[in-house]
């Protein structure tokens, strides 16, 4: 048994896709991933088909020469997305008046309905664009189970944030759960990561980016259970030590739990190749570590 992507497949499952490729050659890859999560019933709990997790999984089977999958349609491989600036992003005019004394603050999530509208892709699109344009991380695409926000000040957009999914090991994160390597592996989903947050360079004001992170941590359980039919557990996210002191995750109630290694996802060596981060943490609910633990 070999474990991919939080699934155990077994040589009867590596027999299964190859006999899939070798009847149908001509057969996508998008396909074969939704074809084998629907015999494997590996969906997420709402019911949704885990075919981009299927598709990064049926890669790296292939990369350890264990099936060949069939040709790529991206000849040259997959592009980058790319977001230049445009006047929709530009800079406005300063807003520096502290929190409490702004408009009413809401969180409207960035949804891309099926089938998508142009007034939703638009809405995504200049998302991105604010994302690749100022923050210093620039717009990398989320995979899996994602809630991205909009934040505003009465009708003024004022920061963006996302979620998505959380580290697959992190030994402080880890440490501080208590929980065992089956329970990791069978809970994970429940903890999420906070993947970016941007407030926009021309908004300063004192107070804002912790009253964001209580609104989220208070917003986000629902959304995504209704989204993806379960709510999660633990909050987690990196603030790049040399950068940040994570001042705002402090005066949310975030917890440091240690630091990363900096070796980054894929790393084949023990040596620090990326920068080293903090490790906070926030609880969703008292019993978190009982819930992940079981």
């Amino acid at each position: 048994m070999s474990l991919y992507c939080g699934r155990l497949f077994s040589p009867d499952d590596i027999e299964t896709i190859r006999r899939l490729i070798a009847e149908d050659p001509s057969l996508l890859r998008t396909p074969l991933s939704r074809q084998l999560c629907a015999l494997w019933q590996w969906t997420q709990p709402n019911g949704e088909l885990k075919d981009m997790t299927c598709r990064v999984a049926l890669l790296r089977l292939q990369a350890d020469g264990l099936i060949t999958l069939p040709p790529s349609r991206a000849l040259n491989g997959r592009k980058r997305a790319h977001f230049p600036p445009t006047g929709a992003t530009d800079v406005e005019p300063l807003l520096a008046q502290p929190v409490h004394e702004l408009e009413a603050l809401t969180l409207r999530p960035v949804t891309a309905p099926r089938p998508a509208t142009a007034a939703s892709l638009g809405v995504s699109r200049l998302w991105n664009e604010y994302m690749a344009r100022y923050h210093y991380l620039g717009y990398t695409p989320l995979s899996g189970s994602q809630m991205r926000y909009n934040v505003f000040a009465g009708e003024r957009l004022v920061a963006l944030l996302s979620f998505g999914a959380s580290a697959w090991k992190l030994a402080g994160r880890d440490r501080f759960i208590g929980w065992q390597e089956p329970e990791r592996q069978k809970n994970l989903p429940l903890v999420v990561n906070n993947a970016r947050f941007l407030i926009l360079p021309w908004i300063q004001s004192k107070g804002l980016a912790s009253k964001i992170l209580s609104l989220a941590a208070r917003q986000l359980p629902n959304d995504w259970q209704s989204r993806y039919g379960y709510r999660p557990v633990l909050l987690e996210t990196f603030v790049e030590s040399e950068r940040h002191r994570g001042t705002c995750y402090k005066a949310a109630n975030w917890i440091p739990v240690g630091k990363t290694a900096g070796r980054g996802k894929k790393c084949p060596t023990h040596k620090q190749i990326i920068p080293i981060k903090d490790i906070w943490l926030y609880p969703l609910r008292r019993d978190f570590a009982r819930v992940l633990c079981r």
